[in-house]
Formats: structure tokens, sequence, C-alpha cells
């Protein structure tokens, strides 16, 4: 299916890894051109796929918590390609800080880390939104719906996604600007691959692993950061142009479907 998405300009932000870097090649892949905002260069091998993609791209270094700089970015980008279609608001990480050891100042701190850039880049892109009619796609979190335990500050942030999703789409609707969130349950990428690796040697890593993935009711498996990438892709494109102020859970059923659920 041809997205038309041909020569859009996205802004990604957290595009070098994990998610973003699968939104940033499935986005690549339709023609549309990533305009990565992350604290990280581009490795030379994500390079070299965008390049086999034939696929137009920029990097922006900057660390979002500087959260000053994100109107002259989003200015210059506008200035030098005459359009802003996508906003996809990606970066962000579990800091697992717990009700009982985390100060104020501390959730405060992880807020802003998670949730502050969010708003800010909607917020400096938003006229150039309106005269593309164009999407924005908040990447979310279970944790917002199901709790995880000791991660107050993340859940937190990442609930507050999920109502500015509700809020921008309708503040934006007159203008013809969608806005929707993908819910991402557990999905392989280096920052979960680093957690799992916390839990001792091998043997005692797959335990883990095969009791989260006991619990996945569709294939028993990790979502992969290519199926989280084509859902945010179809999210940004005119094949769902009636579609806003939705939560999509790409989770394999995770949050939905009876975990005790047995398929055979």
């Amino acid at each position: 299916m041809d997205l038309k998405l041909k020569d859009r300009v996205i802004l990604i932000t957290g595009g070098i890894k994990g998610i973003g870097k699968g939104i940033v090649l499935s986005v690549a892949a339709e023609g549309a051109i990533p305009i990565i905002l992350d604290r990280n260069p581009m490795p030379m091998d994500f390079r070299a796929e965008l390049d086999e993609l034939e696929a137009k791209h920029e990097v922006i270094q900057i660390d979002l918590n500087d959260t000053e700089e994100i109107a002259s970015i989003v200015d210059g980008v506008y200035q030098r390609y005459g359009r802003i279609d996508g906003v996809v608001n990606n970066a962000g990480a579990n800091d697992n800080q717990s009700l009982e050891n985390t100060t104020w100042q501390e959730f405060e701190k992880s807020l802003h880390g998670n949730l502050t850039h969010y708003f800010e880049l909607v917020h400096a892109s938003v006229r150039y939104l309106k005269e593309t009619q164009g999407a924005v796609v908040n990447v979310g979190s279970k944790t917002a719906l199901t709790g995880q335990g000791k991660t107050s500050s993340y859940a937190a942030a990442k609930g507050a996604v999920l109502g500015l999703t509700r809020e921008w789409a309708a503040a934006l609707a007159s203008d013809g600007v969608r806005v929707n969130a993908i819910v991402v349950a557990e999905a392989w990428t280096p920052l979960y691959q680093k957690w799992i690796e916390t839990f001792g040697s091998e043997a005692e890593q797959q335990s883990r692993l095969d009791a989260i993935t006991q619990n996945i009711p569709l294939g028993k498996r990790m979502t992969s950061v290519e199926e989280i990438g084509d859902t945010a892709a179809f999210l940004l494109s005119s094949r769902s142009s009636h579609t806003t102020g939705q939560w999509i859970h790409v989770d394999g059923g995770y949050v939905h479907l009876d975990r005790a659920l047995t398929l055979e």
C-alpha cells in the first residue's frame, strides 16, 4: 500500500535507536524525509540503511532536556524544507523512580525529561502542521494504563501523554490536524535489553524474558520496533485520514486480552 508519504517532512525525536529508529526506517521506506532529533550522532550502519533506501534525512543533535532550543530547530527545518507534515514524539526512558525513594525534585526532573519536550515540539510545530493538515503521533506506554510498580515518574509522564493526545486531537480537529498515540507494552529495544541484563546470568536473563513473553497473548513474543514503526507510518499518512484522538495498542494483546489465555 502506498501511504502517500513521499517527500513529507516528519520530525522524530529519539530516532537514532530503538522504537525511534524503527519509525524512521518505516517512514523513510515510504519516501518521507525523517528529521531526527536525538542527543546521539547517527551510527554508520544506520546511515547505510537509510542510504540503501535512498532516503533523504537529517540528524539534529539536541538534548531534549534543553527544551528552549526546540522552537528554533523547528523553525529552521521549516525554512529549509518549506513544510512540516508530521511530528513523532518518542524520546524518553523509564527511569524506575519508585514512590518510596523518589523526591519531588527527582520526580519533576523525570517529568521534564519524559513529557515537557512532547509539549514543546508540538507547540513549536503547530502552525506548520495546520498548513499541511499534518499529523502527530505520541509514543506512550502501557505503564500509564496498567501500572508497573516502582516507576511513578514515568507512569505519570506517560499518563499525561495520553491525556495530551486526546486534548490536542480535540483542539486541532477543526484545522484538520490529527493526533494519535501508540501505546507500547513489551518491545525489544536497546533500553529494554539493558534492563534485562540487570537480572544476572544469561540463564537468569532468559528466564525473565520467558516469564514476560508467556504473558503476551499473540505469538508469545515481544513486539518488534518495525511493527511499531509501520503503525506510526500509517497514522502519519492520509490513509488514516479519519483517525484521531486514538490510543493504538501495538502489543500483541498484552493490555486488553486475558494474560491467562491459552492459544492452542
